[in-house]
């Protein structure tokens, strides 16, 4: 009798731990779902940025062609889930971004034009959401990552193969203050 109740109780922490294992997992899935949503959002509406940038802007191609092939890289990464590959077209995208918008100031009509002050509010919002989301995902790693080294969870997750997942890193460049001053010089 004492051994079918240990064998249940073996039985019934195995049920839970996997189920729980689950679930951590999925969060961590919905987690980058998440920020795959925010950055097809932007990658969507950065091209209407753009349009409305080139009607001001047409001897500044340079400054709209760094944007715009930025937007593809992070796409690129964001479609084949490369993290490493994400992290760099990041920074790309938010310095091209960041010129984009000090280039723009040189513009008095463009920045009073209500439909670039929307992009521009909203391509900002994206960044903020982006941010938060990328954090949300990071989160969820670590809890992951935690649950299946912990004993006596990491039996489970052996037996079962639940797998570490990297979190998403950013180059040190990606971490210094932006120089705003310099941006607006540019």
């Amino acid at each position: 009798m004492a051994v079918w109740i240990l064998v249940a109780v073996v039985a019934l922490y195995f049920v839970l731990t996997y189920n729980s294992l689950v679930n951590i997992k999925n969060n961590v899935e919905k987690a980058w779902a998440n920020i795959d949503v925010v950055l097809k959002q932007r990658n969507d509406e950065l091209p209407k940025l753009i349009d409305t940038c080139k009607i001001y802007m047409a001897h500044e191609a340079q400054t709209l062609e760094k944007v715009t092939q930025a937007r593809m890289g992070v796409d690129t990464a964001r479609q084949t889930q490369d993290l490493a590959n994400l992290s760099q077209a990041e920074a790309g995208l938010q310095a091209s971004l960041g010129g984009l918008f000090a280039v723009a100031e040189n513009y008095p009509d463009l920045k009073a034009d209500q439909t670039f002050l929307n992009l521009q509010g909203r391509i900002t919002g994206l960044e903020n959401q982006i941010a938060d989301r990328r954090e949300f995902y990071n989160d969820a790693v670590a809890i992951n990552n935690v649950r299946i080294r912990q004993f006596p969870d990491m039996i489970v997750a052996g037996v079962f193969n639940f797998d570490r997942v990297d979190i998403l890193r950013f180059a040190s460049k990606e971490l210094e203050d932006v120089d705003v001053a310099s941006r607006f010089k540019a």
